[in-house]
């Protein structure tokens, strides 16, 4: 797992004439956060296993502006999505996948209306046409038979309606997989979208992500698989906080399908 990965950008890409299959849009987490690091390292593991073309903006790629637009400041998410709007389409891009449901889901539904028309997938939709092409190939590897729970990111579930593309690769890992009672449509948010990631929980009886942790933990699994790096980040905080880091990871899909590999 540790030998070097290059990763070309989109600017070296095409001085040397070539053009991408698909722009691998890291987002501001999985560039900075050092957990969720990881989760882009599978991710472009995955990507180079399975011989697909990509290359990332780099230094060029900014915040979508969701934080901005979740907390009300659609000034400062317009200025956002306009800067890398014109940087997109200065190159061009058509296709991006993104590994974060938050920049999914903004660059998918809130970009076209300011002139930014691409076809986005996030990163588990992605992994799953590689699988039905024939060039991604998922076994089960030091994850068969342990029992996982999905937990399901608000912006790529509820607010994007993908459901399946998660468990697909899940089960091709012959893992069993346990549902929490909030699951799919009826899923529980982890507690950190709509910029509340960014700030502390206002005053309640409980935190919304020890909610889901205890849904999750009545499971008794060995992993809480996410597909988001804030989802990851409260669901680990949750399991911290049962003292339970010893007996279930918090892992990301692609760290799983990667795992698996052992790419």
């Amino acid at each position: 797992m540790s030998q070097q990965i290059s990763i070309p950008t989109l600017a070296e890409m095409i001085q040397e004439g070539k053009k991408p299959e698909v722009l691998f849009w890291v987002g501001c987490a999985g560039s900075f956060d050092d957990r969720a690091k990881k989760i882009t390292k599978a991710f472009v593991k995955i990507l180079h296993q399975a011989s697909v073309s990509f290359a990332v903006l780099g230094a060029e790629e900014s915040c979508t502006g969701d934080p901005a637009k979740r907390s009300g400041n659609e000034f400062l998410f317009q200025m956002q999505a306009m800067a890398n709007i014109e940087v997109l389409n200065g190159y061009e891009v058509q296709r991006i996948v993104t590994a974060c449901p938050h920049c999914f889901n903004t660059l998918k539904n809130e970009y076209p209306s300011l002139g930014g028309n691409y076809e986005v997938v996030h990163h588990t939709q992605f992994l799953k046409g590689l699988l039905e092409d024939g060039r991604l190939k998922v076994e089960g590897g030091q994850f068969k038979g342990k029992r996982i729970t999905f937990h399901d990111p608000c912006y790529l579930g509820r607010a994007n309606n993908e459901y399946e593309a998660p468990r697909n690769l899940l089960h091709k890992l012959e893992a069993e997989i346990v549902e929490m009672k909030n699951c799919k449509q009826k899923g529980l948010c982890c507690g950190a979208g709509g910029a509340q990631m960014f700030k502390e929980p206002e005053k309640g009886n409980k935190d919304i992500n020890i909610e889901r942790t205890e849904q999750a933990l009545e499971k008794q699994p060995n992993i809480i698989a996410t597909g988001c790096p804030f989802c990851n980040t409260m669901m680990t905080d949750g399991i911290k906080n049962k003292e339970k880091e010893a007996s279930v990871q918090v892992m990301d899909v692609a760290e799983l399908v990667a795992q698996a590999k052992d790419l």
